[in-house]
């Protein structure tokens, strides 16, 4: 049994990569789908009855490494062995350092950064005990390779920079220990989500919503290609934004 395991990201946003996806691809096979929200997995579940990959949603916060260690177990007992992990995990609370909040901080740090991490752990004990060849996707950010100068965005790009770092470092680790499985980090710039609503300040929001930004159609489209490149072909990193802006 082929499965193909999407970490989604806590929001619609997210959900709308995960959708795409699975109706651009036909070879995604068995799909778990994660999220804090059931209802919004559910209703993803029935968008989706009718394509050729089948959808099985998992309600579960990336942030808690109990939850995620549960609940991979359960998907591995249920649908079998992990392929393919993509991590779109990320929040964006706004805050700052000079007189920043704390409990955003942890936020970001633990679901950015920890969950992350231990998503991809998890996806790779499976992968390793049932010689898959897989591939570890994270969705990282071009804020993870060039700070950002906007007020409420201080720590954000220093947990991207931290998934670049740890995708980078995965993959020499994978090499070092001879398994077959692939790396990729991809880097948007800004894509047209709700994330953006949620900034305190004015000063993000006014930039990218007047320089566009990508559609979730063209991250999810990026997705379905560096899975589909041929066994030997490893993409470690993709960077993309809308022609004409730095971010």
């Amino acid at each position: 049994m082929c499965l193909k395991l999407l970490h989604l990201v806590q929001t619609n946003s997210g959900m709308q990569f995960y959708k795409i996806a699975i109706v651009k691809s036909e070879n995604l096979g068995h799909v778990a789908g994660l999220a804090r929200r059931l209802d919004r997995l559910e209703q993803i579940k029935q968008q989706l009855k009718n394509e050729k990959g089948k959808f099985y949603p998992f309600k579960c916060d990336i942030s808690d490494e109990d939850q995620v260690i549960a609940t991979f177990k359960k998907i591995t007992d249920i649908l079998g062995p992990i392929h393919v992990l993509i991590n779109n995990a990320g929040v964006v609370p706004s805050t700052d350092l000079i007189d920043g909040d704390i409990k955003k901080w942890r936020q970001i740090l633990d679901t950015n950064v920890l969950g992350l991490s231990i998503a991809t752990r998890e996806a790779i004990i499976s992968m390793k005990a049932n010689n898959i060849k897989g591939h570890i996707v994270q969705i990282n950010s071009v804020a993870g390779h060039v700070p950002m100068d906007f007020a409420g965005l201080s720590l954000y790009p220093a947990s991207k920079h931290a998934v670049t770092a740890l995708t980078e470092t995965l993959r020499k680790e994978v090499n070092r220990n001879g398994l077959p499985i692939k790396i990729t980090s991809i880097s948007p710039g800004y894509v047209k989500t709700e994330i953006i609503s949620r900034f305190s300040s004015d000063e993000p929001t006014t930039y990218f919503e007047t320089r566009g930004g990508l559609e979730v159609e063209d991250v999810a489209g990026t997705i379905v290609y560096v899975l589909s490149t041929p066994e030997h072909v490893n993409i470690k990193e993709l960077t993309m934004m809308v022609q004409g802006c730095d971010f």
